[in-house]
Protein backbone atom coordinates (compact mmCIF):
# COMPACT_ATOMS: atom_id res chain seq x y z
CA UNK A 1 0.00 0.00 0.00
CA UNK A 2 1.14 3.79 -0.41
CA UNK A 3 1.74 3.91 3.43
CA UNK A 4 4.07 1.17 3.20
CA UNK A 5 6.13 2.72 0.40
CA UNK A 6 9.69 3.86 1.83
CA UNK A 7 11.53 6.85 -0.18
CA UNK A 8 14.83 4.86 0.97
CA UNK A 9 14.55 2.79 -1.32
CA UNK A 10 14.31 5.06 -4.22
CA UNK A 11 16.81 7.35 -5.88
CA UNK A 12 18.06 11.20 -5.56
CA UNK A 13 18.28 13.28 -8.20
CA UNK A 14 21.64 13.64 -8.52
CA UNK A 15 22.43 9.88 -8.24
CA UNK A 16 20.11 9.74 -11.80
CA UNK A 17 21.82 12.83 -13.02
CA UNK A 18 25.73 11.27 -12.18
CA UNK A 19 24.10 7.52 -13.49
CA UNK A 20 23.09 9.30 -16.56
CA UNK A 21 26.59 11.28 -17.06
CA UNK A 22 28.19 8.21 -16.70
CA UNK A 23 26.55 6.07 -19.18
CA UNK A 24 26.63 9.55 -21.58
CA UNK A 25 30.50 9.28 -21.26
CA UNK A 26 30.74 5.50 -21.85
CA UNK A 27 28.82 6.43 -25.03
CA UNK A 28 31.06 9.16 -26.22
CA UNK A 29 33.93 6.56 -25.66
CA UNK A 30 32.39 3.70 -27.72
CA UNK A 31 30.05 4.58 -29.94
CA UNK A 32 32.99 6.11 -32.71
CA UNK A 33 34.76 2.56 -32.62
CA UNK A 34 31.20 1.06 -33.32
CA UNK A 35 30.30 2.64 -36.29
CA UNK A 36 33.79 2.62 -37.47
CA UNK A 37 33.45 -1.10 -37.01
CA UNK A 38 29.90 -1.43 -38.56
CA UNK A 39 31.00 0.62 -41.32
CA UNK A 40 34.13 -1.80 -41.99
CA UNK A 41 31.68 -4.40 -41.76
CA UNK A 42 29.12 -2.73 -44.99
CA UNK A 43 32.81 -2.27 -46.69
CA UNK A 44 34.10 -5.32 -46.34
CA UNK A 45 30.46 -6.96 -47.77
CA UNK A 46 30.48 -4.43 -50.46
CA UNK A 47 34.25 -5.42 -51.59
CA UNK A 48 33.36 -9.13 -51.29
CA UNK A 49 30.29 -8.58 -54.07
CA UNK A 50 32.58 -6.54 -56.34
CA UNK A 51 35.39 -8.66 -56.25
CA UNK A 52 32.72 -11.74 -57.14
CA UNK A 53 30.88 -9.48 -59.86
CA UNK A 54 34.12 -8.74 -61.47
CA UNK A 55 35.07 -12.45 -61.59
CA UNK A 56 32.36 -13.63 -62.89
CA UNK A 57 32.01 -10.70 -65.82
CA UNK A 58 35.90 -11.68 -66.89
CA UNK A 59 35.25 -15.00 -66.71
CA UNK A 60 32.73 -14.59 -69.13
CA UNK A 61 34.67 -12.62 -71.73
CA UNK A 62 36.97 -14.96 -71.21
CA UNK A 63 34.82 -17.34 -72.68
CA UNK A 64 33.06 -15.95 -75.29
CA UNK A 65 36.58 -14.21 -76.68
CA UNK A 66 37.90 -17.40 -77.47
CA UNK A 67 41.36 -15.57 -76.13
CA UNK A 68 42.98 -15.24 -72.79
CA UNK A 69 41.78 -11.93 -71.61
CA UNK A 70 45.10 -9.84 -70.57
CA UNK A 71 46.95 -6.89 -71.05
CA UNK A 72 48.86 -8.08 -74.12
CA UNK A 73 45.83 -9.44 -76.03
CA UNK A 74 43.70 -5.31 -75.68
CA UNK A 75 45.02 -2.36 -77.30
CA UNK A 76 45.23 1.27 -75.50
CA UNK A 77 41.63 1.62 -75.17
CA UNK A 78 40.03 -1.30 -76.27
CA UNK A 79 39.45 -3.43 -73.22
CA UNK A 80 36.57 -1.17 -71.50
CA UNK A 81 33.98 -1.29 -74.43
CA UNK A 82 34.47 -4.91 -74.55
CA UNK A 83 33.88 -5.31 -70.56
CA UNK A 84 31.21 -2.99 -70.01
CA UNK A 85 28.85 -5.15 -72.14
CA UNK A 86 28.46 -8.12 -68.94
CA UNK A 87 26.83 -5.02 -66.81
CA UNK A 88 23.35 -3.64 -66.49
CA UNK A 89 25.03 -0.22 -66.95
CA UNK A 90 23.84 2.50 -66.10
CA UNK A 91 26.41 5.16 -66.94
CA UNK A 92 29.00 5.30 -69.26
CA UNK A 93 31.58 7.49 -68.68
CA UNK A 94 33.96 6.74 -71.76
CA UNK A 95 37.75 7.22 -71.02
CA UNK A 96 37.14 9.55 -68.05
CA UNK A 97 34.48 11.74 -68.51
CA UNK A 98 32.88 10.71 -64.84
CA UNK A 99 36.04 11.38 -62.75
CA UNK A 100 37.98 13.97 -64.46
CA UNK A 101 41.81 14.10 -64.29
CA UNK A 102 43.03 17.32 -65.93
CA UNK A 103 46.01 16.24 -68.13
CA UNK A 104 49.81 17.35 -69.07
CA UNK A 105 47.98 18.82 -72.17
CA UNK A 106 45.59 20.88 -70.40
CA UNK A 107 46.45 24.59 -70.31
CA UNK A 108 43.91 25.43 -67.50
CA UNK A 109 45.51 23.80 -64.45
CA UNK A 110 48.84 24.45 -62.35
CA UNK A 111 51.34 21.18 -62.90
CA UNK A 112 50.88 20.19 -59.76
CA UNK A 113 47.15 19.14 -60.31
CA UNK A 114 48.36 16.98 -63.35
CA UNK A 115 46.62 13.39 -62.93
CA UNK A 116 45.40 14.57 -59.22
CA UNK A 117 41.67 13.49 -58.49
CA UNK A 118 38.96 15.89 -57.24
CA UNK A 119 37.07 13.05 -55.32
CA UNK A 120 39.53 10.46 -54.39
CA UNK A 121 42.08 10.32 -51.30
CA UNK A 122 45.13 8.04 -50.45
CA UNK A 123 44.79 5.23 -48.38
CA UNK A 124 46.03 7.82 -45.50
CA UNK A 125 43.60 10.21 -46.26
CA UNK A 126 46.29 13.13 -46.32
CA UNK A 127 46.35 13.91 -49.96
CA UNK A 128 44.59 13.17 -53.47
CA UNK A 129 45.60 10.18 -55.38
CA UNK A 130 47.21 10.07 -58.65
CA UNK A 131 44.37 8.64 -61.02
CA UNK A 132 46.54 7.64 -64.26
CA UNK A 133 45.49 4.14 -63.50
CA UNK A 134 41.64 5.24 -63.57
CA UNK A 135 41.33 7.31 -66.92
CA UNK A 136 41.07 4.09 -69.83
CA UNK A 137 37.46 3.65 -69.20
CA UNK A 138 35.18 4.54 -66.64
CA UNK A 139 31.05 3.43 -65.91
CA UNK A 140 28.91 3.02 -63.43
CA UNK A 141 26.75 0.00 -63.06
CA UNK A 142 23.20 -0.40 -62.28
CA UNK A 143 23.52 -1.30 -58.40
CA UNK A 144 25.92 2.00 -58.13
CA UNK A 145 29.57 1.04 -58.16
CA UNK A 146 31.69 2.84 -60.32
CA UNK A 147 34.20 0.84 -62.28
CA UNK A 148 37.69 2.62 -63.98
CA UNK A 149 40.14 1.21 -66.13
CA UNK A 150 43.91 0.71 -66.76
CA UNK A 151 44.88 -0.46 -70.07
CA UNK A 152 47.36 1.41 -71.33
CA UNK A 153 49.96 -0.70 -72.74
CA UNK A 154 50.79 -5.01 -72.74
CA UNK A 155 51.58 -5.18 -69.05
CA UNK A 156 49.01 -2.84 -67.09
CA UNK A 157 45.24 -4.40 -67.12
CA UNK A 158 43.62 -2.77 -63.93
CA UNK A 159 39.89 -2.84 -62.69
CA UNK A 160 39.91 -0.23 -59.68
CA UNK A 161 35.84 0.14 -58.39
CA UNK A 162 34.47 2.18 -55.82
CA UNK A 163 32.40 -0.29 -54.05
CA UNK A 164 30.01 1.98 -52.71
CA UNK A 165 29.78 4.64 -55.55
CA UNK A 166 31.73 7.80 -56.03
CA UNK A 167 29.22 10.00 -54.21
CA UNK A 168 29.24 7.89 -50.96
CA UNK A 169 32.26 8.83 -48.74
CA UNK A 170 35.21 8.22 -47.88
CA UNK A 171 36.38 7.93 -51.31
CA UNK A 172 39.22 6.47 -50.47
CA UNK A 173 41.91 4.08 -52.06
CA UNK A 174 42.02 1.22 -49.74
CA UNK A 175 38.51 2.30 -48.04
CA UNK A 176 36.05 1.95 -50.81
CA UNK A 177 37.91 2.16 -53.49
CA UNK A 178 40.07 -0.66 -54.84
CA UNK A 179 42.12 -2.28 -57.33
CA UNK A 180 42.41 -5.47 -59.19
CA UNK A 181 44.75 -6.84 -61.68
CA UNK A 182 43.87 -9.17 -64.64
CA UNK A 183 46.55 -11.39 -65.35
CA UNK A 184 48.61 -12.73 -67.70
CA UNK A 185 46.57 -15.92 -67.56
CA UNK A 186 43.17 -14.22 -67.69
CA UNK A 187 42.61 -14.44 -63.69
CA UNK A 188 41.38 -11.16 -61.43
CA UNK A 189 43.70 -11.24 -58.51
CA UNK A 190 43.52 -8.25 -55.52
CA UNK A 191 46.25 -5.67 -56.12
CA UNK A 192 48.70 -6.38 -53.39
CA UNK A 193 48.78 -10.13 -53.99
CA UNK A 194 51.72 -11.87 -54.93
CA UNK A 195 52.42 -11.61 -58.62
CA UNK A 196 50.78 -8.56 -58.87
CA UNK A 197 52.08 -5.13 -60.32
CA UNK A 198 52.27 -3.51 -56.83
CA UNK A 199 53.46 -5.14 -53.78
CA UNK A 200 54.96 -2.77 -51.58
CA UNK A 201 52.97 -2.11 -48.48
CA UNK A 202 55.23 0.40 -47.11
CA UNK A 203 54.17 2.83 -49.84
CA UNK A 204 50.79 2.07 -51.14
CA UNK A 205 49.07 0.73 -48.38
CA UNK A 206 50.11 2.49 -45.10
CA UNK A 207 48.97 5.14 -42.82
CA UNK A 208 52.30 6.92 -42.96
CA UNK A 209 52.66 6.90 -46.78
CA UNK A 210 52.54 10.38 -48.83
CA UNK A 211 52.68 8.38 -51.80
CA UNK A 212 50.34 9.64 -54.57
CA UNK A 213 49.40 5.88 -55.33
CA UNK A 214 49.14 5.22 -51.70
CA UNK A 215 46.20 2.60 -51.05
CA UNK A 216 46.38 0.51 -54.23
CA UNK A 217 47.61 -2.27 -52.99
CA UNK A 218 45.65 -2.43 -50.15
CA UNK A 219 42.93 -4.88 -51.84
CA UNK A 220 44.31 -8.02 -51.00
CA UNK A 221 44.60 -7.25 -47.07
CA UNK A 222 41.24 -5.95 -47.09
CA UNK A 223 39.83 -9.24 -48.12
CA UNK A 224 42.97 -11.63 -46.42
CA UNK A 225 43.23 -9.68 -42.81
CA UNK A 226 40.39 -9.90 -40.45
CA UNK A 227 42.08 -7.18 -38.69
CA UNK A 228 42.42 -4.91 -41.38
CA UNK A 229 38.95 -2.97 -41.02
CA UNK A 230 39.37 -1.97 -37.93
CA UNK A 231 43.01 -0.39 -38.56
CA UNK A 232 41.94 2.16 -41.40
CA UNK A 233 43.63 5.39 -40.68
Amino acid sequence: SFESFSWKNAFTLAEVLITLGIIGVVAAMTLPQLIKDYQGRVLHSQLLKSYSVLTQALQRMNYDEQQTVNAANYASGKFGPIFFKYFKTFVNCGRNSCEYMPSSGSTNVDSSEWLQSKTYKTYSLKKNVKTSYFDDGQFIISDGMFLMIENVDATHLFITVDVNGKNKRPNAWGHDVFTFQVMPDGKLLPMGAAGTFVTNLNQHCSASSDNDQNGIACTNMALTDKNYWKNLP
